[in-house]
């Protein structure tokens, strides 16, 4: 990295090594690469944010992965960082040494910083956050402690995760409100296409709109924050499935102002499994139940209600912190950036490969950091498969007849090199087959 990378990434190297230290785990960078981070650097005035490589080299040395390791599968499951992985170990070596109510009752005040800073990630308030196990859970608690009726409708996407649309069919079934389904359009016709879809399809037996941020299929981008306004005007409440931004995109729920937005830790944000978030703004509270009333409850606003689940992984929970503070102190607009970046250069690489059909736009404002592609007549799964044993690359299949081929998703820990790999390894096996 140049010296006019120090400030523009959205973190200097100092600060970054003061965040090893503070996770204990500045121990396990080798000391040269600790001194290079440590060494004080000038700013260019008037830079533009930028990260180049080295950079994000760097980041990528605080995840457990395989150097030979080419890891394009974000949207599926992310790997933890060292920080992260060693709190939990530390957290989870604390309460099984030490299994009383004391260490509990340390371990749960911990937990309740994670929340904390939840609410700063989201831009919310900690009365506002339930923490859930993944993005599933929370799409059903809102599923499930909503007063819906015969008469009552719900307006989804197609394109929804199962536990943001089966969920809904299926208590449609048993409680007897309708579903309406607006169709997903591939390429993405635009924002504008979508939001007047949904007007169409809301009514005044409209209870609930709930949609997908950025779809797992193919990448595509809704328009959440007209969305979100539609729902209000029409006096329904909003779901947003945030599985493919939060933690990548530097959402600002303030603004989206959903009535519901959920979210994993295991993807994006780079967090332990099992861990999750689901905000319910204040004025939405009141019309969620809660669907399953044990002990442990969280110790402010809805979470006092809601969160009673019986005993829970704080160690899992406190680490997830772990995970929001290391991606709040590289800049979360600067993840976002380099990730849309890379995304970029595979669109632009495979949309130039003869053969190849994107199903994912090249419009950055209809996607995100999923690239969805179809590899000429190539069995997805075998070119998965040679990818991964031939090269190590990492790439999600999609079968079926929808919109079948690979699924690619970098995240902070790829470069620019990763992309140019992964690029030559998908054009050899379109000419030499699988």
């Amino acid at each position: 990295m140049t010296e006019s990378h120090e400030h523009t990434s959205g973190i200097s190297r100092r600060k970054f090594a003061q965040l090893l230290a503070v996770s204990g785990s500045a121990a396990l960078l080798p000391a040269a690469e600790l001194r290079a981070l440590e060494r004080p650097r000038g700013a260019v005035p008037g830079a533009p944010p930028s990260a180049d490589d080295s950079f994000w080299t760097l980041v990528r040395g605080q995840f457990a992965l395989d150097d030979d390791l080419t890891f394009l599968n974000a949207a599926n499951l992310c790997p933890s960082s060292r920080p992260v992985i060693e709190t939990l170990y530390q957290r989870a070596r604390d309460l099984d040494r030490d299994p009383s109510p004391d260490t509990k009752e340390r371990l749960i005040a911990q937990r309740e910083e994670t929340r904390r800073l939840l609410a700063e990630y989201l831009r919310v308030s900690p009365e506002e956050i339930l923490l859930t196990r993944n993005t599933s859970e929370a799409n059903n608690i809102v599923s499930s402690g909503l007063a819906l009726k015969p008469g009552d409708e719900v307006v989804i996407s197609a394109d929804n995760h199962p536990s943001n649309h089966r969920a809904w069919t299926e208590k449609a079934k048993r409680f007897g409100f309708s579903v309406t389904v607006v169709d997903a359009v591939t390429p993405h016709p635009g924002p504008e296409y979508y939001l007047e879809a949904f007007r169409k399809a809301v009514t005044p037996r409209t209870r609930l709109v709930a949609f997908t941020h950025v779809t797992s299929t193919v990448g595509d981008g809704f328009p959440a924050n007209e969305l979100c306004a539609l729902a209000r005007e029409r006096g329904a409440l909003s779901l947003v499935d945030g599985a493919q931004t939060f933690g990548v995109l530097d959402v600002d729920l303030s603004q989206m102002q959903p009535d519901f937005y959920t979210g994993s830790g295991h993807k994006w944000p780079c967090a332990p499994r099992g861990t999750g978030v689901l905000y319910v703004r204040r004025t939405a509270q009141a019309a969620l139940s809660p669907s399953i009333i044990s002990l442990y409850p969280g110790s402010v606003g809805i979470s006092r209600s809601h969160e009673g689940i019986g005993q829970r992984d704080e160690p899992a929970m406190i680490a997830f912190g772990q995970a929001l503070r290391m991606q709040m102190t590289i800049g979360r607009p600067a993840i976002e950036s380099h990730a849309r970046e890379l995304s970029q250069a595979l669109i632009a690489g495979l949309s130039s490969t003869g053969g190849v059909k994107v199903w994912t736009h090249s419009d950055p404002a209809r996607s995100a950091s999923i690239v969805a592609f179809q590899p000429a007549s190539l069995d997805p799964r075998r070119l998965a498969r040679a990818l991964y044993e031939n090269h190590r690359i990492t790439a999600q299949v999609r079968g079926g007849e929808d919109r079948p081929g690979l699924r690619l998703s970098p995240h902070l820990y790829n470069t620019h090199a990763d992309v140019e790999r992964t690029l030559a390894a998908v054009r050899r096996y379109l000419t030499s087959g699988v």
